[in-house]
């Protein structure tokens, strides 16, 4: 399973969705939808590179522009594969053959490193002395640039608060999830995370042999809702075989139409839950909630 890629302490993330809020707000971009993302990149000082440092076409270009300082920023851009934020130039640098949806949600996040206040600094001063960063710190930051970008693109509760009030199913998540012009699978974790009711979300891989399990799905990452984590807690297996609940979710296609199956809760009680599941070809995404909710 993928390590946690948003977990922060309440104080935390009240920190970063307050810088969000007030880029929106600033940008004149609160309630807006989809976030007009150029607008915020500009209220924050940034711009999107013309020509990225992931085209190697660009790289001698822009090394010749740079000098020296270059070989520092290209080698963050391959480190992190996606986004590189250059500091000292306020440019963003975006892998631009990721879907649209993902660099929306990439320049946000770096626009998240530069907007945090404790993290400018640092990139200042890491930059400037060619040290590096704590792996600790490192991944904080991440997290906290993973929740400013989601709270930015989701426009704080917009998200939420259409989604309550959709049936608590995986359909609506395909409703709207467009027009915020965010992945299905980004759409379906601020479902997950933000409704009222008890549901979960997986994604997983296609089935595969394992030596141990047999047939079985690894889990790349889970969402829950509060009041599942409340009443079931959080899921710890890493994968998914003929013996998990959520086995017969698994399709073996593109799709598996509502499927009951029953989940024990942490006093020993049996649920019935109904889910369902599509096959993205990038990832199987895997939704349930209590039968007696479940509503299309």
């Amino acid at each position: 399973m993928r390590k946690d890629d948003y977990s922060l302490s309440h104080a935390e993330r009240e920190n970063v969705e307050s810088a969000a809020r007030k880029l929106l707000e600033r940008s004149d971009a609160w309630g807006v939808v989809p976030v007009p993302i150029e607008e915020l990149l500009f209220t924050a000082n940034l711009r999107v590179a013309p020509y990225s440092v992931f085209d190697p076409r660009a790289i001698a270009a822009y090394a010749l522009a740079q000098g020296k300082k270059a070989a520092s920023v290209v080698k963050r851009a391959i480190g992190k594969l996606f986004g590189v934020l250059d500091v000292s130039e306020q440019i963003i640098h975006i892998d631009d053959s990721v879907l649209e949806s993902r660099q929306r949600f990439l320049k946000l996040h770096e626009a998240g490193h530069f907007r945090l206040p404790h993290q400018r600094k640092l990139f200042h001063f890491f930059e400037d002395s060619e040290q590096e960063l704590d792996p600790d710190i490192a991944d904080k930051f991440e997290r906290e640039a993973n929740n400013f970008a989601r709270f930015a693109i989701f426009n704080g509760n917009s998200y939420a608060d259409q989604a309550a009030d959709l049936p608590l199913a995986f359909s609506s998540v395909k409703k709207i999830h467009k027009s915020f012009k965010v992945s299905l699978y980004a759409g379906l974790r601020e479902y997950t995370r933000t409704h009222r009711h008890v549901c979960i979300a997986m994604a997983v891989e296609e089935p595969a042999r394992c030596p141990v399990n047999g047939l079985s799905a690894a889990i790349r990452r889970f969402e829950t809702s509060l009041a599942f984590e409340e009443q079931f807690g959080r899921p710890t297996a890493s994968q998914i075989s003929k013996t998990h609940p959520f086995w017969p979710l698994i399709p073996f296609g593109s799709a598996t139409k509502p499927t009951l199956f029953h989940l024990t809760d942490l006093n020993g009680d049996r649920h019935q839950f109904i889910g369902e599941a599509l096959n993205t070809t990038f990832n199987i995404l895997l939704f349930a909630c209590p039968t007696s909710m479940f509503k299309q």
